[in-house]
């Protein structure tokens, strides 16, 4: 069933649930409070009667002349003395009156409901001053008339229930046909993303959590998007990269198999094959430690590192790099300093970045480690020629490569590795000369 009839279903059946409970409730106090509200106007009426009374006779002994005032008005009553136990007036069926006499119903004064047979009353009992004349006036009023009225406005009630209940179910269709169809347009953009057709997607018109969703597939597809072209770019610039080294293998293999070189280019020609093997295998090995970061967490053991320890240690292996292309390396490196990361592999990627500082600088390599507010900061700067605006947006991407780069990797191979580290790694050109890479970890890291 699709979520739109589940939605209209599951509050029909609430609202359905919802007029029940109601219906009943009401149906079940209504007649108490149409018994209540009968005895209070049988009250009213009743002291207007006896007011009466008392106005036009000074005496009850003239029961004949107070029989017919009572006759007159039309109303079922009792006149009853409590002191002789005797009925002196009724406008009731002398059956009536006798079958209430059996049940004791006049000298229970507690008792507000009548019955006769089938028939029940609801009663009032007024007073007559002075109290020594011991007369009541009991009015009396049939259930029937009540259930009548309850009937009616049952029936009434059932009527505004059931077009309240349409206009609700209506309502419910509308809202849910809103709040469905956002959801519905978006199942057809994930059928785009899953044939891969990311430049057919539309933005649809949502609002709360339903734009939140929309808005993180959108960011999803964009960077699935982003990985099919990094992985395409990535395996066409591998294929590049691994045929170049393979043709030249391949050309001088063939030469000394068919003794088309001297002796002199055979041994150039090993020579040169042997130069291609290794960056070959080179490529290889940056190639598969590229993808176990990007998808072995098992292969990374990170533990506290003494940053001033790190950098001394990636200073000493770069010192004799730096000391033959007269570079001079500078560190400024705050005490105290702790990273968590994995050593070995932090290692490696500093030195990618201090090798490339002192591959494209001019005389100085600085190394800064320090506090950045609630970070900690590592940056690598250099004083060479700095990147090309072309190439600093792309400079971390596979086989990506700038001047006298050699596989494209290292970089690429230092990003994730920071990023595993819960770190992040940006780019910058200095505003003299030089690139900066600065390296930020969260202050707990």
């Amino acid at each position: 069933m699709k979520l739109h009839y589940q939605l209209n279903a599951a509050f029909t059946a609430l609202l359905l649930v919802i007029l029940t409970v109601a219906g009943f409730v009401i149906y079940s106090l209504l007649l108490n409070l149409l018994v209540q509200n009968e005895q209070q106007q049988l009250e009213q009426k009743g002291e207007i009667l006896v007011s009466a009374l008392n106005e036009q006779y000074q005496s009850f002994s003239d029961v004949d002349r107070i029989y017919d005032f009572l006759q007159e008005q039309d109303m079922q009553l009792i006149l009853y003395n409590s002191r002789e136990n005797r009925v002196l007036v009724s406008t009731m069926p002398g059956s009536v009156v006798r079958g209430f006499g059996r049940n004791n119903d006049f000298s229970d004064t507690q008792k507000n409901v009548w019955e006769y047979r089938t028939d029940k009353f609801v009663t009032s009992r007024i007073t007559i001053l002075p109290a020594s004349s011991n007369l009541e006036l009991i009015l009396l009023t049939p259930m029937k008339d009540l259930q009548a009225v309850r009937h009616t406005f049952v029936i009434r009630l059932l009527i505004v229930f059931i077009i309240g209940a349409v206009v609700a179910v209506l309502l419910s269709s509308i809202l849910t046909n809103k709040l469905v169809t956002p959801l519905t347009r978006l199942k057809y953009q994930l059928k785009k993303i899953e044939k891969r057709k990311f430049d057919d997607i539309e933005p649809i018109r949502a609002t709360g959590e339903i734009k939140e969703v929309a808005k993180s597939v959108y960011d999803m597809a964009n960077e699935l998007n982003r990985y099919i072209r990094s992985q395409q770019s990535f395996f066409q610039n591998a294929s590049h990269e691994l045929k170049t080294p393979l043709m030249t293998i391949q050309g001088y293999a063939e030469g000394i198999k068919e003794n088309v070189f001297d002796e002199a280019e055979k041994e150039k020609g090993l020579e040169v094959m042997v130069n291609e093997v290794k960056r070959l295998k080179k490529i290889i090995n940056e190639m598969i430690l590229l993808a176990k970061l990007d998808s072995e967490q098992a292969s990374y053991h990170p533990k506290q590192i003494n940053v001033a320890a790190l950098v001394e240690h990636v200073a000493d292996r770069v010192l004799p790099l730096a000391a033959e292309d007269h570079v001079t390396l500078k560190k400024e490196v705050a005490e105290g300093m702790y990273i968590y990361a994995d050593e070995e592999k932090m290692l490696r990627a500093l030195l990618n970045l201090v090798v490339n500082g002192v591959r494209h600088a001019h005389s100085v390599v600085k190394i800064t480690a320090a506090m950045n507010g609630k970070q900690k900061m590592l940056v690598v700067e250099d004083d060479g020629e700095g990147i090309s605006e072309e190439l600093l947006p792309h400079i971390f991407h596979r086989f990506v490569k700038g001047k006298q780069g050699e596989t494209g990797l290292g970089l690429a191979i230092t990003r994730a590795i920071i990023e595993q580290s819960g770190g992040k790694i940006t780019v910058e050109n200095k505003s003299d000369e030089g690139a900066r890479f600065v390296i930020l970890f969260p202050g707990n890291a």
